[in-house]
């Protein structure tokens, strides 16, 4: 089965009702990607027999593989067997070492085992049944008219270990793989979406192998490259290539590759510095403080940072002067580089960074909502101060002042 086209089906009213975000069929069809099988269908039904049964039948005659993720659990509105039954006819039967499985869990719990979690270990009569390794129910990959159909939990940590210790293998032989498909994120901030494709623009009119495409991201913009190979070092090699080109071009707006965040790249920056940085948060209310502890090894350039929402804590523990505030205002280029130099001396750091402005909905000291002030105090002296206005809900012009705070202490790092 050369050339085998797949498609994911998540199966559970939880993910249609936004309650958790589908990643299994995220990862599914990068670790597909990698053995050279193209994805070109996600889909995601609730728990109901009829509405499951028609999707398989969609997905049955669209698709060669098809890899079915979740609604294999004990109770009532865990329905996938029974919808591929419906469709298929294909005898259930209870799996032996499956229930004996089940049976122990709840023993060596001591606890009752309800009839309902026999259901668990009921599979499709010949299929190729998978021992769920970290859970209870087990995965199946059945072949019926000459398609491919695999059954996973839809647990993530389970499906994960299924799919890395069984499907892959058995479908790596079935395809008989030729073909790698790699892909990597090129991310880069301080440039949009339209610049940035139109400073690739001659290079993305004659792309073959690799595939590029600009992606809008949270954090700036993001290229992926896709290459195609008969090896993972031939489309490595071809991915590096491109990327050599692309950086010629735009190499000054990037920062990372593949999950690398704007924060990590900074924190890098100071550690190689051997530099400290702390914050005053008036705007971002310690927005900007807690990314970048989230970062592992933050102590070692993180001194902390000053909450100054309101005006006497600017005044009392940030030592920001009364006088300009109120010649200036607390939203001022003026304030903001009070705040960075008081934060870099109060915390005994080596630049302090500051935030300051109006997230709205209302106006405040005449400025209108989305305004924004940065400031950057280093110990050195040297200092710069920069005015925005972002455009967005109140939580979206503080996430993209933080942003922008990364990007610019970025540039400085650099």
């Amino acid at each position: 089965m050369r050339q085998a086209s797949a498609e994911i089906v998540a199966v559970g009213t939880e993910l249609l009702l936004g309650q958790i975000a589908n990643t299994n069929a995220q990862w599914l069809s990068e670790t597909l990607a990698s053995i050279g099988i193209n994805v070109h269908h996600h889909a995601v039904v609730g728990d109901n027999i009829r509405r499951v049964e028609e999707q398989f039948r969609i997905s049955g005659r669209r698709a060669d593989i098809i890899i079915v993720t979740g609604g294999l659990g004990p109770t009532e509105d865990d329905l996938t067997r029974e919808a591929f039954q419906q469709m298929t006819d294909m005898d259930i039967v209870e799996h032996g070492p499956s229930m004996k499985k089940i049976e122990a869990f709840f023993k060596k719990q001591q606890a009752a085992m309800t009839p309902n979690n026999r259901k668990q270990g009921r599979v499709f009569a010949g299929a190729d049944v998978m021992e769920n390794q970290t859970g209870m129910a087990p995965g199946m990959i059945v072949t019926h008219e000459r398609k491919v159909w695999v059954f996973l939990p839809g647990v993530p940590r389970e499906m994960k270990r299924m799919t890395t210790d069984r499907v892959v293998p058995h479908l790596q032989q079935l395809i008989g793989q030729d073909t790698v498909i790699k892909s990597t994120m090129l991310r880069f901030m301080g440039i949009g979406e339209s610049r940035l494709e139109d400073r690739l623009h001659d290079l993305i009119q004659q792309q073959t192998n690799p595939t590029i495409a600009p992606l809008a991201q949270n954090q700036g913009v993001a290229i992926r490259l896709t290459a195609k190979a008969a090896s993972d070092q031939e489309a490595t090699h071809l991915i590096d290539q491109t990327k050599a080109t692309i950086m010629e071009k735009v190499g000054d707006y990037f920062y990372g590759v593949d999950d690398a965040t704007l924060e990590e790249s900074v924190s890098s920056l100071l550690e190689r510095r051997n530099q400290l940085i702390g914050a005053a948060e008036s705007l971002t209310g310690g927005m900007f403080t807690e990314k970048l502890i989230a970062v592992p090894g933050a102590s070692e350039i993180c001194r902390g940072g000053i909450v100054c929402y309101d005006t006497k804590v600017k005044e009392n523990v940030l030592n920001v002067s009364p006088d300009l505030m109120r010649q200036y205002g607390t939203v001022s280029k003026a304030c903001a580089l009070a705040m960075a130099e008081n934060v870099c001396s109060l915390l005994d750091s080596d630049i302090g960074i500051s935030f300051t402005g109006v997230a709205g909905p209302a106006s405040s000291e005449g400025h209108p909502p989305g305004t924004v002030f940065i400031a950057i105090s280093e110990k050195s002296g040297k200092q710069l101060a920069e005015k925005y206005t972002f455009q967005g809900d109140r939580q979206t012009v503080r996430n993209r002042a933080v942003v922008k705070g990364y990007e610019l202490l970025y540039h400085l790092l650099k």
